[in-house]
């Protein structure tokens, strides 16, 4: 009888601990001009500096160029220019996120410039609210949530969103 005893507890506590790791998810929080940001740490492939890119003719003026990521070609894409915000000069707190999605059997990568990178934030899920229905400088497509942390507002973006609307403009071009 011992043993019967044991293996409901081992499992109630197994599932006890996949519970908690769906609850919290981490994500990479940004900084474009006053505002904060935040995109799904899963998502994200590397953090670069900003280096020159390779331009590509007849782009929107957010889209940045290309650059050689170990044999892959890499489109960037300027995040305030994106969404509208004064544009600035690149200084060296400048980064580039590498961002990846899944659609299907494709995956698509893309680098996104951003003032500079915050740091890893823990969000538990049921503290995400849901995006404003409000005209701001980003379109409400592209927010996946909103969450209070530490005091500051963070909007976190929905990758896929991101991406997907960046492929439907370019193949209207």
């Amino acid at each position: 009888m011992s043993q019967e005893n044991k293996t409901p507890v081992v499992k109630e506590t197994f599932v006890k601990n996949n519970s908690d790791v769906a609850v919290t998810i981490q994500y990479l929080s940004f900084v474009l001009g006053k505002e904060e940001y935040g995109v799904d740490i899963l998502r994200v492939q590397e953090i670069r500096s900003w280096e020159p890119v390779s331009r590509v003719p007849n782009v929107p003026p957010y889209e940045k160029g290309v650059v050689n990521l170990r044999g892959a070609i890499v489109p960037i894409i300027d995040l305030r220019e994106r969404f509208s915000l004064s544009k600035v000069e690149y200084t060296p707190l400048t980064v580039v996120v590498v961002l990846q999605t899944g659609n299907g059997n494709h995956t698509r990568i893309m680098g996104v410039v951003v003032d500079s990178v915050s740091d890893v934030i823990s969000v538990d899920k049921s503290e995400i609210q849901g995006a404003p229905d409000f005209g701001t400088k980003v379109s409400n497509e592209f927010i996946n949530g909103l969450v209070s942390v530490n005091e500051r507002m963070v909007m976190l973006l929905d990758v896929d969103k991101l991406l997907t609307l960046e492929t439907t403009e370019q193949s209207e071009n």
